[in-house]
């Protein structure tokens, strides 16, 4: 898919959202493994299942829900992702990426991405939060590949503040107030969906990743591309030590997520009420 037939497509989606509702929300938010109670916090003004929109990819992910939620949180109109999708479904970054064309589109300025993840780093145990200020892209792929469409904005997209300064600051002056610890980190994205060995977990911790997840990176790639501020929070599921690696299982990662949960609802849910 060029840009020019992405275009296309996402006039197309966004028609088909604007027929259902005039709202124009500001704020989007995609709320990733396990991190769905937000979504109950949200007033639904409409929800829209992700098979009712042109073009849109379906989740293959059994714990991704697929639909957008359009409504109030703490006061301001947002749109929520509920259930996101991911290359290792057999999707293109491009494809990955539609739905952020398409709320920017509807009138998105900043972009809240949450993802659950698992950490090499020590010092960011299983059940925290890690606000992501760097990323590593190691999916092999950039969304913004092919011929550039101008309209989207540049194809040297530049990347020295992927995520806001701004932003994180004001998550960390929430979480002081609120007296929730959260970290500070590198987010480095691999294919999946099978997990890491021992030796690319050390690799990843050799060039400076803190934590590794499968998402994150090509919508925060593309929201850049189109002016979006973003923000990036992780929470940690698993310890991914190599020296004391040990099986995973998935319903102990989705049970951590939801331990961090509540917290991440309250950081969330404050920053959009100072946005």
């Amino acid at each position: 898919m060029n840009q020019v037939d992405l275009q296309k497509r996402v006039k197309d989606a966004f028609g088909a959202i604007s027929s259902r509702t005039n709202e124009k929300p500001a704020i989007g938010i995609i709320l990733g493994t396990g991190l769905g109670d937000l979504a109950h916090h949200i007033e639904p003004i409409e929800i829209i299942p992700y098979s009712e929109i042109p073009n849109f990819p379906i989740s293959t992910v059994e714990f991704h829900s697929g639909q957008f939620i359009i409504g109030r949180l703490s006061g301001k109109i947002v749109v929520a992702m509920q259930g996101r999708f991911h290359h290792y479904e057999g999707y293109s970054l491009q494809e990955v990426t539609f739905p952020i064309r398409v709320m920017h589109q509807m009138g998105v300025e900043t972009l809240i991405i949450s993802n659950a993840c698992g950490s090499m780093n020590p010092d960011i145990p299983k059940k925290s939060i890690m606000l992501i200020e760097d990323h590593i892209n190691l999916l092999g792929a950039n969304p913004l590949t092919g011929i550039n469409d101008d309209s989207f904005g540049p194809r040297f997209v530049d990347l020295s503040e992927p995520y806001s300064h701004r932003l994180i600051s004001l998550v960390e002056e929430i979480a002081k107030t609120k007296n929730i610890n959260i970290n500070k980190g590198v987010y480095c994205a691999m294919t999946g969906p099978s997990l890491e060995t021992r030796a690319e977990y050390r690799m990843m911790k050799i060039i400076g990743a803190d934590v590794v997840g499968m998402s994150t990176v090509p919508e925060c790639i593309v929201a850049r591309q189109m002016g979006m501020e973003v923000l990036g929070l992780s929470i940690i599921t698993d310890d991914c030590d190599p020296d004391n690696l040990k099986a995973v299982n998935i319903d102990e990662i989705i049970a951590n997520a939801v331990c961090a949960e509540p917290d991440l609802t309250t950081i969330v849910k404050s920053l959009v009420e100072k946005l």
